[in-house]
């Protein structure tokens, strides 16, 4: 089989939408579909417009041309088990979800961690392209964070290599979703910062209207935001002192913030562990679909329609 001859679908599994691109050998875009994810209506509805999506997307390849599949979830397939761990949309732990999916769909299929497929996209096609070491970070919702080494995007053994989100800073924190408490995805992720806001204030407002508010000069808000500035450069600092890699690329909704790339960034040089840190930090280049390319890329099978 000639990879330069395949199709590629991807699929981006979000916790908000699910994304589908056909890619076809040149890498140009034939289809692209968004969906709301159905998440309250569980695993077994998840699962089966995942696989609608991708049978949407192969009725578009030429009959008896061959094509892969890949899915970015958010989370990993346990090596021994099978079972999706450390996912945050929670209805998919504990589920087999590769082996499902490909019972349904007849074929093999790709599935790596969404944060993974964000990096590899975004260091084969955006931002991080021609960097020796590339951290990619992920912050929406959630957070994750994926590691890239000329060229190649690290699993490890655990398959959880680069998910600083659930690195715990703060023993006495909020209690996350994996069992722990203060991990960094309650500081510096969207759904983070508004828990704080809310168990603080007692009023419930979406992380722009915090980001909005805070440049508006209104005092809560900015309280908050300044808290979640300095936890993004104590966060990020630490993993920079650690990788020290050649550049840091965010991705997700909040690395549209511009004050991430200004104050955010001060204050991750006053956390680093050198007086002159010049590590870039990046933009994204390829926006919120980077990870559905990176999913496409990570693809497997080869079957014909």
């Amino acid at each position: 089989m000639d990879a330069a001859e395949l199709y590629r679908i991807g699929i981006d599994l979000g916790g908000t939408k699910t994304e589908a691109v056909l890619l076809d050998p040149g890498d140009s875009i034939v289809l692209r579909e968004r969906r709301a994810t159905p998440l309250a209506e569980g695993y077994r509805a998840v699962l089966e417009q995942v696989a609608f999506m991708v049978r949407g997307a192969a009725a578009r390849v030429p009959s008896g041309r061959r094509y892969t599949v890949g899915i970015g979830i958010p989370g990993s397939i346990d090596v021994v088990s099978g079972l999706v761990r450390n996912a945050n949309s929670v209805c998919l732990i504990g589920q087999p979800f590769q082996a499902d999916l490909e019972a349904l769909l007849g074929r093999e299929v790709g599935v790596r961690n969404d944060a993974d497929c964000f990096t590899l996209a975004e260091c084969r096609a955006g931002a991080g392209a021609g960097f020796g070491l590339v951290f990619g970070v992920i912050m929406g919702t959630g957070c994750g964070g994926g590691i890239c080494l000329d060229g190649a995007v690290r699993e490890g053994p655990h398959r959880i290599c680069g998910e600083w989100g659930h690195f715990s800073v703060d023993p006495l924190g909020a209690e996350c979703y994996c069992g722990n408490r203060g991990c960094i995805e309650t500081k510096i992720s969207g759904s983070g910062v508004e828990a704080a806001f809310l168990g603080r204030y007692g009023e419930s407002l979406s992380m722009d209207r915090i980001a909005a508010g805070a440049r508006e000069g209104e005092p809560r808000c900015r309280a908050a935001f300044d808290a979640f500035l300095d936890d993004f450069g104590r966060c990020l600092g630490g993993v920079i002192s650690i990788l020290d890699p050649d550049a840091v690329v965010l991705g997700g909704g909040l690395s549209n913030i511009a004050e991430l790339y200004r104050e955010g960034f001060d204050r991750v040089r006053h956390y680093a562990f050198h007086g002159d840190l010049r590590t870039p930090l990046l933009r994204n280049r390829l926006g919120d679909s980077a990870g559905v390319f990176g999913a496409a890329w990570i693809g497997k099978g080869g079957g014909c329609n």
